[in-house]
């Protein structure tokens, strides 16, 4: 299928997409705050963190990524699919995100940060938000003063949300 724009306009288009404080990021960012969460967005932690985290809760030694379903390959997901045409290209573009997100994932995890991913599926409705609000508390845990151990023993405890239906 032949793209409905020309050359220059999808690379207006493209041109526009934006790297952060997209709409999934403040609809979580708020989600957070509604909860009593406090989180760093543009810190020095955030920063210096490998992969450089959208939320990091350092009272909490968590790190919070949103990811967009289609830049970064979200299977089985209604908003992700290889276009058609460059499909070679796009194939190995997004195949390099997700392995450099699993890195990253694994450095942050080595590290002693507790990772979070989130798609930006995850807040599209409504009712998604609900049972993503309802679930937050439980996947971000207790503060680290109140962790009988320190967050490099809270390593194993690290879930990857990779389905929020």
């Amino acid at each position: 299928m032949a793209d409905i724009w020309s050359p220059e306009k999808r690379s207006e288009v493209m041109s526009r997409i934006r790297g952060g404080n997209t709409k999934p990021e403040l609809l979580v960012r708020s989600m957070l705050h509604r909860l009593g969460y406090r989180f760093t967005v543009h810190g020095p932690k955030n920063k210096s963190l490998p992969g450089r985290p959208d939320l990091v809760l350092p009272k909490y030694g968590v790190v919070i990524f949103v990811h967009g379903c289609f830049w970064h390959g979200h299977e089985n997901c209604g908003d992700f699919r290889i276009p058609s045409s460059k499909t070679e290209w796009w194939e190995a573009k997004i195949g390099g995100n997700k392995a450099r997100d699993a890195r990253v994932e694994g450095e942050l995890r080595n590290l002693g940060w507790h990772v979070i991913t989130l798609w930006a599926c995850a807040v599209k409705t409504r009712g998604a938000r609900d049972w993503l609000e309802a679930r937050l508390p439980v996947l971000i845990g207790k503060p680290i003063g109140v962790m009988e151990s320190a967050p490099a023993i809270r390593r194993g405890l690290s879930p990857k949300v990779a389905e929020l239906d």
